[in-house]
């Protein structure tokens, strides 16, 4: 989802969004083991894959060498053995994985390596027309044959949500990545405790509220930003603010669609809520309640304005991985004044509307993103195994907290969930610069086992001792997430004429929605929006709605078990 780290942003929305939430799916317990210091393994229960099944790849029998490309302009990985974590793994397991770098160009580079026909092992990114336009070329591996095989995905991942991954003709070629059967996500609203205190803790709940109180800051705070959207070119803040005025929405702008009731589509720019909302993000901009440059920042300069405490309200898809690390910075500044950080408060919602019925975010049980196998892999099954293993409980134990003798000591009677010791609540900050650190690494990662793995250890610690992402997560975020699983793989083939369209509609998409913000009155921001209608159905966009209608069918159907 995204540029430089929406990654992240999803990640410790399982990293230090990783919290509680119950059980798992699956009936099998054949997980492997998290590894100790010396590389010792408890052996697992007996099961099909490891005493009469079908033949096993073993993971640290042989050295293992893997490439990786990550297609994402903004990504780049942390070289493998320079870290204790990947140098454990690649002393005791033999892997290495290797980068193929994007030269900040992904997409000029997956198709150079294409036409070359010289592709690494993994291709990491979004699901959908690039995995497919690899497909179609005959440069996938099916991974058919060895999800039984092995113990995890199949364990972790709901069987209908695997159904969903399929391609058209019928076979499994992506590993998804954060995949779930459980409400999870970071998006939502954060408020700096001091300010908030000082101006009399008012009433923050309504769209009315909220643009009081930025009145309030604006007045007695001049050098604050009383509404800080992070970047709008993603439609982080704008899409917080749109959801507030139209109860379970799910859309938001990634179609430049919405339902129209229960079998078809229409433009986004006919959505009366969506009109409201851009209206009413004009005006704070315009009034000069917003950041002023939404549309040009950096995440750098995001951070360094929370850090420093000169933003007053936060809205974003993934705050609380931002948000908690400019919380610990201000606590530093004096740990005795209880006013000082950020909290996060229920989604602000349009007056007259039901408070929970507003997400701000939305997650769904394929997860974000996912690595597909190349034909270019020697040994497709080891490279399998590989990420089947890194999804599992050892895996993502090494990925979330380390090695053991740190943060964890030993396993629990399960024979794979960690005990943790005091070091996990004492070094909290640290522990959370491990995860951040190895989220670029996080390619599969398992939302469930780490979610209760945490949650359960977080629940027996007192309020003060919990990571502050995952406290507000417990709290807030996790159920104020729309389930929006029915709206995945909605994207047309970009050489069909929805394809096409729907490029022609992201360009229309991408200039409007930053016009609007400069506008000088509410009817200048209607005729903009009236404009860009016209000129998308011109393009042919009709053709991308009918197209987003079937897949939204199909969808249900499938989820339906139709």
């Amino acid at each position: 989802m995204r540029k430089r780290r929406k990654w992240l942003v999803t990640v410790l929305s399982a990293l230090t969004i990783i919290a509680l939430v119950a059980g798992c799916s699956g009936k099998n317990s054949n997980s492997g083991k998290p590894a100790d210091q010396n590389g010792n393994t408890a052996e697992p229960p007996a099961t099909e894959a490891n005493s009469e099944g079908p033949k096993l790849y073993e993971i640290g029998k042989e050295p293992l060498n893997i490439t990786l490309f990550g297609n994402y302009d903004w990504y780049t990985m942390p070289k493998w053995g320079d870290d204790p974590t990947t140098k454990w793994v690649q002393d005791n397991k033999k892997i290495t994985v290797t980068e193929v770098p994007n030269g900040g160009n992904a997409a000029q580079k997956l198709n150079t390596m294409i036409a070359s026909g010289e592709l690494p092992d993994i291709v990491w990114g979004e699901r959908g027309t690039d995995v497919e336009r690899l497909r179609e070329a005959g440069l996938l591996v099916p991974l058919d044959d060895y999800i039984d095989k092995y113990p995890n995905l199949k364990k972790w991942l709901d069987p209908k949500a695997l159904n969903m991954l399929r391609s058209p003709d019928g076979k499994l070629y992506q590993f998804p990545n954060w995949y779930t059967n459980r409400p999870n996500g970071n998006a939502g609203w954060v408020v700096n405790k001091e300010y908030y205190t000082a101006l009399g803790s008012p009433k923050l709940e309504t769209t009315d509220d909220l643009y009081a109180y930025l009145k309030q800051v604006k007045e007695k705070y001049p050098n604050v930003i009383p509404f800080e959207t992070d970047l709008a070119t993603e439609g982080h803040g704008l899409d917080q603010i749109y959801s507030a005025f139209k109860e379970d929405n799910m859309g938001f702008g990634r179609f430049f669609a919405v339902p129209d009731g229960e079998d078809k589509m229409k433009s986004i720019y006919k959505d009366e809520p969506y009109r409201e909302s851009v209206v009413y993000a004009a005006k704070l901009f315009r009034e000069g309640l917003m950041t002023q440059d939404a549309f040009t920042q950096t995440r750098d300069q995001v951070d360094e304005k929370l850090i420093n405490g000169r933003v007053a309200v936060y809205a974003t898809a993934n705050p609380t991985v931002y948000a908690m690390a400019a919380d610990t910075e201000l606590r530093k500044k004096d740990p005795s004044n209880p006013d000082l950080g950020y909290f996060m408060i229920w989604p602000i919602h349009k007056e007259g509307l039901d408070k929970n019925k507003i997400y701000p975010g939305t997650y769904n049980k394929l997860g974000w993103n996912a690595a597909v196998i190349t034909t270019s892999a020697k040994d497709p099954e080891a490279v399998f195994a590989f990420l089947d293993w890194w999804t599992g409980p050892e895996g993502t134990t090494l990925q979330f907290w380390g090695v053991e003798g740190e943060y964890w000591q030993g396993l629990e009677a399960d024979g794979y969930t960690p005990k943790f010791t005091e070091k996990y609540a004492t070094q909290k900050d640290k522990l959370a610069e491990y995860q951040k650190f190895m989220d670029p690494l996080m390619w599969v990662g398992n939302t469930v086992f780490a979610d209760d793995t945490k949650g359960k250890y977080e629940s027996t610690l007192a309020e003060n001792e919990r990571n502050w992402a995952t406290y507000w997560q417990y709290q807030i975020t996790w159920k104020t997430q729309g389930d929006a699983t029915e709206f995945v793989n909605m994207p047309p083939s970009p050489d069909s004429e929805a394809g096409i369209a729907f490029q022609r509609a992201k360009d229309i998409w991408d200039q409007v929605r930053a016009q609007t913000l400069f506008t000088k009155s509410d009817e200048e921001v209607l005729a903009l929006l009236d404009k860009a209608y016209d000129d998308t159905m011109a393009a042919g966009f009709q053709a991308t709605l009918d197209h987003f209608a079937k897949k939204w069918g199909e969808n249900k159907a499938m989820i339906n078990g139709n």
